[in-house]
């Protein structure tokens, strides 16, 4: 589907595309105002939204060209409480915090979500980050997927992440990752020059299209092979969401067991994808002095690895 935009407040009609035919209202909406199933089944309950101008259910399945129509409605005040939750702390200083993000931690708080994030727990933790995100993101300079794990950076005051920010836009701080990828990758390194924007008919996926996209480069290295799966160094040049999952899907090699970009279920011993952020090199943004951090793979991701040795799959 094309891009929609719900904003607080409005009235928006959308179409069913064929492709979503038999789909229930409740799973659809969901895709389509990344929100959360949860949010989306007590909009649908309130009477917020209608089929073909009757009220919905959220098991309704889908007909194809039916004209849905949701009333958004306008945002409440939101608080985004400390929570105590343990954080794998790499090193913090009185401006940044560096973390090792736990694989189905999500970062920050979104709609009808607003617990047992990393936000959650940085702010219990901190007591004050940077302020320039917002409420709902303070202190948030990047972001991992929920199902990404690995090391991750916090400013705790505007000046720090202005001076982070400043260095992802420039490109000066390097994020590398490992990626266990469906496939043998027959050259040694690489790079993966190609746009990413929504994909035109999912919107809860990204794809690589060459309208209203953005410019996204990946730079990698086959580490280890295993004969029909390859474990990649991979550097990201641009941080676009999703980037390295939808890079290697689109040159045939998707993330081993990436429930969005795979192409089959697979038997590896991991929830979500076999992705990781394995270190980040970044100078501090106060003293300037070049820092260097890694997270050793998790557990998991080992199991993968061995998995993969074990199993031609």
């Amino acid at each position: 589907m094309t891009n929609v935009h719900f904003e607080p407040g409005k009235t928006i009609t959308v179409v069913v595309p064929a492709e979503k035919e038999g789909e229930r209202l409740d799973i659809f909406l969901t895709a389509l105002m990344e929100g959360s199933r949860s949010y989306v089944q007590q909009l649908i309950k309130s009477g917020a939204v209608t089929v073909n101008h009757k009220v919905g259910k959220s098991n309704l399945k889908l007909t194809s060209g039916a004209n849905i129509t949701v009333a958004v409605p306008k945002p409440q005040a939101v608080e985004v409480k400390p929570e105590d939750i343990p954080l794998d702390i790499l090193f913090e200083d009185h401006d940044i915090i560096i973390v090792n993000k736990p694989r189905g931690m999500v970062v920050h708080p979104a709609v009808g979500n607003y617990t047992g994030t990393l936000v959650n727990a940085l702010l219990f933790h901190c007591k004050d980050l940077s302020g320039i995100n917002g409420e709902i993101r303070p202190g948030i300079v990047h972001r991992l997927d929920k199902d990404t794990s690995g090391v991750m950076m916090a400013a705790k005051n505007d000046l720090a992440h202005i001076g982070l920010a400043e260095q992802v836009k420039a490109h000066s701080a390097t994020r590398t990752y490992y990626a266990l990828v469906q496939g043998n990758i027959v050259e040694e390194r690489g790079t993966i020059k190609a746009p990413i924007g929504r994909h035109p008919k999912d919107r809860m996926k990204m794809a690589v299209v060459f309208e209203n996209s953005k410019e996204a480069v990946t730079h990698f290295k086959v580490l280890e092979r295993y004969g029909k799966h390859t474990l990649v160094e991979c550097v990201l040049e641009t941080g676009r969401t999703h980037q390295i999952r939808v890079h290697f899907a689109h040159i045939g090699h998707p993330v081993v067991n990436d429930p969005f970009y795979g192409y089959r279920k697979m038997e590896f011993p991991i929830e979500g994808q076999a992705l990781h952020s394995y270190s980040l090199d970044v100078k501090h943004p106060i003293t300037g002095k070049a820092l260097h951090f890694e997270a050793p793979l998790p557990e998991d991701f080992l199991a993968c690895l061995e998995y993969a040795k074990t199993h031609n799959v």
